[in-house]
């Protein structure tokens, strides 16, 4: 049996330690080890999103990534987005734009938006519909969730984004 090792990130500012195998899924090391429980594994594949964290910098997921992989990352989930009861500006407009029904993806709906909009300051519509493509909901119809995240990129970056037709 291969030993645990040690194992230190800062996740949402916060530098937290705790014990993984070599082969523990982030996913795994972040729920069961580190409490938190925020990031939901879905399809465990890396197909549906819902895993999706933020690690240095980049989405990525988190059911795809060893925990020992992330040694000294910076990780950003879904618990840092709040401030206390104050909700973060894109779980405001999802809420506002019904962006969401069970739940159970919009974590790493979240998660997904954040990267998308903050990596990208000329967003289209046809780059918010492609960048959502990669978390995927069961429930909704995700027009709301289009509109969540394009009041989001507009509210980033101050400036409508700009809405391309079917026809190009």
């Amino acid at each position: 049996m291969t030993a645990s090792r040690t194992i230190s990130v800062s996740i949402n500012g916060e530098v937290l330690t705790g014990d993984a195998a070599p082969r523990m899924l982030l996913a795994d090391f972040l729920r069961d080890v580190l409490g938190k429980t925020g990031t939901h594994v879905g399809c465990e594949h890396g197909v549906c999103g819902a895993c999706t964290i933020i690690v240095d910098g980049v989405a990525a997921r988190s059911c795809l990534m060893f925990a020992v992989q992330a040694e000294g990352a910076d990780i950003k989930t879904v618990e840092g987005l709040a401030d206390g009861d104050d909700l973060h500006p894109l779980q405001k407009l999802f809420s506002e734009h019904r962006a969401l029904q069970c739940g159970y993806c919009t974590p790493g709906m979240l998660m997904t938006a954040i990267d998308l909009v903050e990596s990208n300051s000329s967003l289209t519509t046809e780059d918010i519909k492609v960048g959502m493509s990669a978390a995927l909901c069961r429930c909704t119809g995700y027009e709301g969730i289009i509109k969540a995240v394009t009041a989001y990129a507009e509210q980033v970056h101050g400036k409508p984004v700009r809405q391309e037709s079917d026809n190009g």
